[in-house]
């Protein structure tokens, strides 16, 4: 994979002081963790649509699903000017081959959910997402997209890095060559982390490579990755690791002694209650695979993880 996994970014959230008043939202967790395995493309639709630093705050108002930006104090709609901003933004943002986007919260450009959305009467309701945000997600419906607010709770944050780094994984395993045997081996790599997430798409997807020699080249990749994103959507569990781990443990079947398959049942099942981190049942497979030289098991990456997806099984 190569170093550096190109990622956009509200400005503000790198510490540019961008924001209506002038002042910034840095968030530390993002430069100096993530961001030392990726290269930000920042953006912000305020001061790149041509609006002054300070400004006038602006609010959404009207019905949440098309509402209106208009400037809180003097009520000025500015939002047919920000809409065709967007739409030139997200064809400049096809060029980066961006692997996700990261957007400030409760923004009226850029908030994912939960954006208040004023009406009449100046009464809010948090049912609105920013226009930036809403036309990036219509434009890139499968990048990962997060937001900041819920970066601070550890299994959006998990879940989100997981699905960065396995859609840079699928354009990487192409190798700027689309065949079935590159599909095929990447379905190979990943068939225990898809499982980790969603045992129903572990299956679908299951079908569709088998059935792989049946169905046009496009049409093949178009669906497996709609399937691979809606996949990593959903987080793994307690419930879902330890099913992993139970069809792990099918491998070493007729190679465990009595005494190592029992200490790989009474770790995973430590795991299942909740009180020890995965990574300490992933450890002791990793040993066994090492030992009998398991080579479905050698190329997993849910056993072999990037460096950064590996701090996230550190956890109960």
């Amino acid at each position: 994979m190569k170093t550096f996994i190109k990622f956009g970014i509200s400005s503000c959230l790198l510490g540019e002081r961008v924001r209506w008043n002038s002042d910034h939202r840095l968030e530390r967790s993002l430069t100096d963790t993530l961001g030392k395995f990726v290269e930000y493309v920042p953006a912000c639709p305020k001061v790149e649509c041509g609006f002054n630093i300070p400004r006038e705050p602006f609010r959404l108002v009207g019905d949440p699903n098309s509402p209106r930006l208009i400037t809180s104090r003097t009520k000025q709609d500015h939002t047919d000017r920000m809409i065709q901003w967007v739409h030139k933004r997200v064809r400049e943002l096809e060029k980066e081959e961006l692997s996700g986007f990261i957007f400030k919260s409760n923004s009226p450009t850029s908030g994912m959910e939960r954006v208040k959305v004023y009406n009449e009467t100046g009464i809010s309701e948090k049912k609105g997402v920013g226009i930036f945000a809403r036309g990036f997600m219509g434009h890139f419906p499968l990048l990962p997209v997060e937001e900041k607010g819920r970066l601070h709770d550890p299994k959006p944050r998990e879940n989100f890095i997981e699905r960065i780094f396995t859609l840079e994984r699928w354009r990487e395993g192409l190798g700027g060559k689309v065949s079935r045997g590159n599909l095929v081996d990447f379905h190979t790599k990943h068939k225990m982390l898809i499982l980790s997430h969603s045992p129903h798409h572990h299956r679908v997807m299951g079908k569709l490579v088998a059935q792989a020699k049946d169905i046009a080249l496009k049409v093949l990749y178009e669906q497996y990755q709609k399937l691979l994103m809606e996949a990593f959507r959903l987080r793994s569990t307690l419930k879902k690791n330890t099913n992993v781990l139970m069809h792990i443990v099918g491998y070493f079947r007729k190679q465990l002694s009595p005494d190592e398959k029992q200490a790989l049942l009474e770790i995973s099942d430590l795991y299942r209650q909740g009180s020890i981190p995965l990574i300490v049942p992933i450890t002791l497979v990793n040993h066994y695979e090492r030992k009998y030289d398991q080579p479905h098991l050698k190329e997993q990456y849910y056993l072999h993880p990037h460096s950064l997806e590996l701090q996230l099984q550190n956890h109960a």
